[in-house]
């Protein structure tokens, strides 16, 4: 990992994520990241996520047509893709999977910066209990062909836009906002979401 890079996700992305793990408790979910790199001040901005699948999220066809669609969406605002998003079936797991790994490859091609952020249940599950300010998700960036925890020493971070984020988090869980949220699977059964 070259250089000192921080990882900025906004409330609605956040949000957005955590809740969309929480829908599909027991499948796999993944989404990504969108928004802008700040190369003057080394950062990269994740301004909105977009939940994609809780099944199959492995199948290459589904994937390609998002990944376009959202591209296209984003890129008349000036954003671009800027990292992934997983969340494991298990929660007492908590490796970075191969299909992670190979989405986090593809999008590298494109924003070698880009970075995967990886659902900590012991974090979200804990939540409640020690009011923490700090993200409930781990973040990965690639280290030459390899995909390592980021770290402050090794030269990356992520933080909370608003520090008030894990906040509002704990008030949409407890009104159950989960189910409002719709991926690309969901869009898939039935185009009118």
């Amino acid at each position: 990992m070259t250089g000192e890079l921080v990882y900025e996700i906004g409330q609605n992305a956040y949000i957005k994520l955590v809740l969309h793990a929480l829908k599909h408790t027991t499948n796999a979910v993944n989404g990504v990241l969108v928004g802008r790199y700040e190369a003057s001040k080394g950062v990269v901005e994740i301004s909105e996520a977009v939940p994609l699948f809780h099944s199959n999220i492995g199948l290459l066809p589904p994937l390609e047509i998002a990944l376009t669609q959202i591209e296209d969406y984003y890129a008349g605002q000036g954003l671009s893709l800027v990292g992934y998003f997983h969340a494991n079936e298990r929660a007492d797991d908590s490796d970075l999977g191969n299909v992670a790994k190979n989405i986090g490859d593809h999008l590298c091609r494109y924003f070698p910066q880009s970075g995967v952020l990886l659902l900590d249940n012991k974090k979200l599950e804990a939540l409640p209990k020690v009011k923490d300010r700090s993200p409930v998700m781990q973040l990965y960036r690639r280290d030459g062909s390899k995909w390592k925890v980021a770290s402050v020493e090794e030269g990356g971070r992520l933080g909370l836009k608003e520090p008030s984020a894990n906040v509002m988090l704990l008030d949409y869980i407890s009104s159950k906002k989960w189910e409002d949220i719709v991926d690309f699977d969901d869009h898939l059964d039935d185009i009118s979401k």
